[in-house]
């Protein structure tokens, strides 16, 4: 193996370790609280979802009823996730249509 080869492979190796910045699929299981599956395997909580507020539920009051202008995340939902780098945090960056 060449000395170009080495420091091709050393320089993936710690990209790979670092755990950089991935995109991935999920699906909202539930939403009080929280909860998006990945993969079928991996369960997140609420408390490691950064959620933006274009996908929260927006509600107004107008005289004594209130109206929901923009229903936030439900069940069912796919979304698109970026994970943070170290796998601590995801964004949640949209809803995808399917």
């Amino acid at each position: 193996m060449s000395l170009i080869d080495q420091i091709k492979l050393i320089g993936a190796n710690a990209v790979e370790a670092g755990n950089p910045v991935a995109v991935l699929y999920g699906r909202v299981t539930n939403t009080s609280p929280l909860e998006v599956n990945v993969n079928q395997r991996l369960q997140l909580p609420r408390a490691f979802l950064v959620v933006p507020q274009s996908l929260m539920e927006k509600k107004v009051m107008i005289g004594s009823e209130e109206y929901i202008l923009h229903e936030g995340l439900q069940v069912g939902d796919k979304v698109i996730l970026l994970r943070y780098q170290g796998g601590q945090d995801y964004l949640i960056l949209d809803k995808v249509v399917e």
